[in-house]
């Protein structure tokens, strides 16, 4: 199942910060930063952090919690 639980591009966009300004703040390949960005895969939660920080918003900002399945469902 294909699930955008992130919102990292939305949230770059809205600051007006590309991927390649991301991938140089955190040290990672633009490649990386790119499948974050498409939700192809995940950071860590300690990425998520340092992302959270240097857009200067909140973690839950850069998450989709809808897009995660309910509980009850497992």
């Amino acid at each position: 199942m294909d699930r955008k639980i992130n919102r990292i591009k939305t949230a770059l966009v809205d600051k007006g910060k590309t991927n390649k300004w991301l991938a140089e703040q955190l040290g990672k390949d633009p490649a990386t930063v790119s499948k974050w960005c498409t939700n192809v895969c995940q950071p860590s939660l300690e990425t998520l952090m340092q992302i959270a920080k240097l857009l200067g918003v909140q973690v839950d900002d850069l998450l989709r919690f809808e897009e995660l399945p309910d509980i009850a469902e497992h």
